[in-house]
């Protein structure tokens, strides 16, 4: 039994957000993009009577590896939504695998069709490059261009576009507070952030939840490497106010 229990175990590594995908390799071609993109924008949103499109791009923090489908942030951030502004109609298209990296994610969105009229698109990529060792200089190459696409999906404005922080897996079991990872997380986040500011594209800031981690055990999913359904609760609760302000929702 206790042999069985180590290859499991091990076997959960060999199946990380990190690491693994027979498809991690980037496509280093890609021509440069800049950022297009308007704030004016599609002013036809009214929540309390329109449908509603969110596009979730990202790797397994977005899929939510580890946690029931309903718990990952994509699908709590749509639910709170709904409970907010009082109309079911919503529709969620979530495009990350467990093992992405920029390159894979921008792969994977050119070869599905992906309309361009959402309401809303969060974006949260950047963990498996530090993982799989890829350089630096392709992040801060393909981070841009996938910030472009996530623009054009939302109706070509930016201000319908969220990106989020990367958590930092340092803070669990299977990271054991290393903390080159966390300088690692660091260096992404600070060129995340500075993009974002750079070009008016709101930035929601979570890494630090997952700090917690250690100290909090509920924060970390059951593989001891993700985040739980508590810690996406989290996150969302951070998410929510910008995009009830992106989709047109007042109180008034």
């Amino acid at each position: 039994m206790k042999l069985k229990f180590t290859l499991l175990y091990l076997s959960l590594g060999f199946f990380l957000c990190f690491g693994c995908s027979s498809n991690s390799q980037m496509d280093n071609d890609a021509e440069d993009m800049e950022i297009k993109g308007n704030t004016d924008g599609d002013d036809s949103t009214t929540p309390n009577g329109s449908f509603l499109k969110i596009l979730s791009l990202g790797d397994s923090y977005t899929i939510g590896e580890s946690v029931c489908e309903t718990c990952r942030f994509p699908e709590q951030l749509k639910d709170s939504i709904i409970e907010k502004i009082g109309n079911p109609d919503v529709e969620l298209k979530v495009v990350a695998r467990t093992g992405w990296t920029t390159g894979v994610l921008k792969d994977a969105i050119d070869k599905q069709p992906i309309s361009e009229d959402y309401n809303l698109v969060t974006l949260l990529i950047g963990v498996n490059n530090q993982y799989q060792s890829v350089s630096f200089d392709v992040f801060e190459k393909e981070f841009p261009e996938l910030v472009s696409k996530a623009i054009a999906f939302a109706k070509g404005n930016l201000k319908n576009v969220i990106v989020v922080s990367i958590p930092d897996y340092a803070f669990t079991p299977f990271g054991n507070g290393n903390d080159l990872i966390s300088k690692d997380i660091d260096k992404y986040n600070s060129f995340i952030e500075n993009y974002c500011n750079q070009n008016s594209i709101t930035y929601i800031y979570i890494t630090d939840i997952t700090r917690q981690g250690l100290d909090q055990p509920d924060l970390v999913a059951s593989d001891g490497l993700h985040p739980s359904t508590l810690a996406y609760t989290q996150f969302v609760s951070r998410m929510l106010p910008a995009a009830l302000e992106k989709i047109g929702f007042t109180n008034e």
